[in-house]
């Protein structure tokens, strides 16, 4: 029978990056941002810690171990503890998912924040819990920084109206949205007064100089209980743009175009692929009876509709790729005088001369060597159908 290999070289073993060198025998509350500050170091994105596992980060995509030892209840119960507090247990067992923020202060003068989610789950026949927790960085990144097209930034900050970001779980929706915030703040004569409702709040615009500017960010469900009553709040503040973290449901989408209907410049994000499946989906939000009417409403308030994908670099990390559409007054008119159940054809045959497909998009990334063959047939055939 062979020998078991030492614990030292196990611990490595096919690692990207090595296990935590001080990683404890037991975890404590005490030993939680010591390993969040060793994973951001590594150069994580994404941590996890889920009972009955290592703790596991993401670097550039891929998952790697962060710890030799996996994580017992006890292990986990003093996660919960430190990072939302005594009742996550309770809260977990009522059926509740815990969407928060937390920051890490190794001194005075820094702070390192996370996005984090817990969710129960079941791990060998047994209530669990997964913490899920991404790195922020300190400020935004600019337009520049994500690559952003020319096309996108120049149509960027219309007068009044709605500019949707929309893409699947982790496509950098948020990221974007936070990098076109940070322009606007950017600018000469600044933005006025912005007001940004979050779930939770990821990016803070502190260290930006913006003396034409004010930014205030709420909350949800922390400071108002939802994106409605956010948008509903935005209202009464006389602000110039309004920021809603995610158009999820029917009454928030409602609430957005009444925004952007009232002289606001609107920014929301929606989890769905593709410009024409954007539109669609919001409209199919609405009960039947009302459906015409918001989708009019809709089209009346759009401006510019943005669908971004995340994918590996060949050259290691990873990138943003995007289909576009800009909705000028004419094409507007033009959907305005047809069946809003006949957009979908007509918008996606319109996104070539509006913006880019995000066939396009991939097929430049692929001719200029920063994707894979693979990814870039992907993506020209996941919105190809508008769907």
């Amino acid at each position: 029978m062979a020998a078991r290999k030492p614990v030292s070289l196990l611990k490595g073993k096919e690692n990207k990056a090595q296990t935590w060198p001080d990683e404890p025998g037991r975890f404590t509350q005490e030993s939680i941002d010591p390993f969040l500050l060793w994973s951001v170091k590594q150069g994580a994105s994404d941590i996890t810690l889920q009972t009955d596992r290592p703790i596991y980060q993401e670097l550039d995509g891929v998952l790697y171990p962060g710890t030799y030892r996996s994580l017992d209840a006890a292990d986990m119960a003093a996660a919960l503890h430190k990072i939302y507090g005594p009742e996550a247990q309770a809260r977990l067992a009522g059926g509740n998912d815990l969407d928060l923020s937390y920051e890490v202060r190794p001194d005075r003068y820094t702070r390192i924040r996370f996005r984090v989610n817990i969710t129960a789950i079941l791990s060998k026949g047994r209530d669990a819990a997964q913490i899920t927790m991404r790195a922020l960085p300190n400020e935004p990144p600019t337009m520049k920084d994500l690559n952003i097209e020319e096309h996108v930034i120049d149509h960027w900050a219309p007068r009044q109206g709605m500019v949707v970001i929309t893409g699947p779980t982790g496509s950098g929706k948020t990221t974007l949205l936070a990098a076109g915030n940070r322009m606007l703040l950017e600018r000469s004569h600044g933005c006025g007064k912005m007001l940004t409702y979050e779930a939770p709040i990821e990016y803070v615009y502190d260290a930006i100089e913006s003396p034409r500017s004010l930014v205030s960010q709420t909350e949800i469900p922390r400071h108002l209980p939802s994106f409605a009553h956010g948008v509903r709040n935005a209202l009464r503040r006389k602000p110039e743009i309004i920021l809603v973290g995610e158009a999820r449901d029917r009454e928030t989408i409602s609430a957005a175009i009444e925004a952007a209907q009232t002289g606001h410049a609107v920014y929301t994000t929606t989890h769905t692929t593709g410009v024409a499946a954007t539109i669609q989906r919001m409209i199919s939000s609405f009960d039947s009876n009302e459906r015409a009417e918001r989708a009019y409403a809709l089209m009346e308030t759009m401006r510019m509709v943005v669908t971004q994908a995340l994918v590996p670099k060949i050259k290691g990390g990873r990138m943003g790729i995007r289909e576009w559409m800009v909705f000028p007054e004419d094409f507007r008119e033009k959907m305005l005088d047809m069946d809003f159940k006949e957009w979908g054809a007509h918008i996606q045959r319109a996104i070539p001369n509006y913006g880019q497909t995000m066939s396009q998009s991939a097929r430049v990334a692929f001719e200029g060597g920063h994707i894979e063959r693979r990814w870039y047939l992907m993506l020209a055939s996941s919105v190809s159908s508008g769907s």
